[in-house]
């Protein structure tokens, strides 16, 4: 019998077997109300179950009503909020995928219009809870940028707060029916502010010296294990390298000590200090990212998960391929287009291509498929080479 691709093979983490080892990352969609997830979460995140996914992210989902991007951002900082996700959670496991959630908190990068409004910083704005001012809070009064506000620096008794919002967040992503959680440490947020040298200028416990910085990090990941089942992965995102002074030896260092404290996967990603590009040209090349992952892998031990501009089959293939990473994670592709997983079977040759997605779509696409149909799906495209290929 003809092998599967090895991206459409099984993938066990824990107790957890993914089906495959495509991922859908986490990506913002800004359609919360005051927090709560509607309808929309429900169609969006469903459709990519019924594509094929192995491993469905539900977007960055914020511990705390300050750390929210903008007013439209999901929150799980309350109980109230664990039913809606309850329902999605129910749906897209009843579709043979996993579903995982990420959780984070926007620091300094906090209150800002929705970006097809600007994504501009709001000078004020009522909370997300009451009608009290929304606070920026930070680990140092250093504003993102020379637009936004001045944040306030956190207080100790306010970090150790903080760190329980994370675990207490994670317990009910358990409750609500998670299989995986991420914890978001990068793209310039308040998890990568404290790793970063030019947003943390504390010079106690938690600043001065690159440990110092890791520590609110690891804190994180401790509470969070501490609620999050031990048979169910944790994942964390890193920005591997930033365009503000962060190092790729720095994550290398990173992922060890969290991998120790129980992380599974560490999710490669770069850049977000600030608006400066970190590539040497304006527009980045297909699989810019997969080096990091690929050295991180190598040199911390851990699994990794790819993503950034992974758009076709035989690409993602190959970074599974020659060891580059343990997952690969697909964004905009599957926003272009939620079936990419029975795309790639098909483009890879996988036996069985239309098993992966409900019988209600299969049934009829394989059977277009034996009729002779004589044409390529409108998506078919020759393959675009090795990862990184232009």
């Amino acid at each position: 019998m003809q092998q599967a691709p090895l991206l459409l093979q099984p993938f066990a983490l824990r107790g957890l077997v993914l089906r495959n080892r495509i991922v859908l990352s986490p990506m913002l969609t800004y359609a919360a109300e005051r927090g709560h997830v509607t309808d929309w979460h429900l169609m969006h995140l469903g459709r990519f179950a019924v594509g094929g996914t192995g491993l469905v992210f539900m977007e960055s989902t914020k511990v705390d009503p300050r750390g929210c991007t903008t007013p439209r951002d999901p929150g799980l900082w309350k109980d109230e909020f664990i039913p809606g996700l309850e329902r999605i959670t129910r749906f897209v496991k009843g579709h043979g995928a996993a579903i995982g959630i990420q959780l984070g908190h926007s620091g300094r990068k906090a209150r800002n219009s929705v970006p097809w409004e600007g994504r501009a910083p709001l000078a004020s704005h009522p909370g997300l809870e009451d009608d009290g001012d929304w606070e920026l809070v930070a680990p140092s009064a250093v504003a993102a940028s020379p637009a936004a506000a001045v944040p306030r620096a956190l207080t100790l008794p306010e970090i150790q707060d903080m760190v329980a919002a994370w675990g207490a967040a994670a317990g009910r992503a358990h409750r609500a029916g998670f299989d995986v959680l991420e914890v978001h440490g990068a793209h310039g947020y308040l998890l990568h502010q404290f790793l970063s040298s030019a947003a943390n200028r504390r010079d106690d416990a938690y600043g001065g010296s690159p440990e110092k910085r890791m520590r609110f990090a690891v804190e994180v990941v401790e509470e969070v294990r501490r609620h999050w089942p031990a048979e169910k992965p944790l994942f964390f995102r890193v920005s591997a390298i930033d365009e503000d002074g962060g190092t790729i030896e720095a994550t290398v260092a990173l992922a060890r000590a969290l991998h120790a404290k129980g992380v599974d996967v560490i999710d490669c990603s770069t850049g977000g200090m600030t608006a400066r590009s970190i590539t040497e040209a304006d527009r980045p090349r297909l699989g810019y990212q997969v080096p990091h992952a690929a050295r991180i892998r190598a040199e911390a031990g851990v699994a990794t998960m790819a993503v950034g501009l992974i758009v076709h089959a035989d690409q993602a293939e190959a970074i599974l391929q020659e060891g580059s990473a343990d997952l690969v994670a697909i964004g905009r592709e599957m926003l272009h287009n939620p079936n990419w997983p029975l795309d790639a079977a098909q483009k890879l040759g996988a036996p069985d291509a239309f098993t992966a997605i409900p019988p209600a779509y299969g049934y009829w696409l394989e059977k277009r498929d034996r009729s002779g149909f004589g044409s390529a799906p409108s998506t078919w495209q020759a393959g675009m080479g090795p990862a990184g290929a232009r």
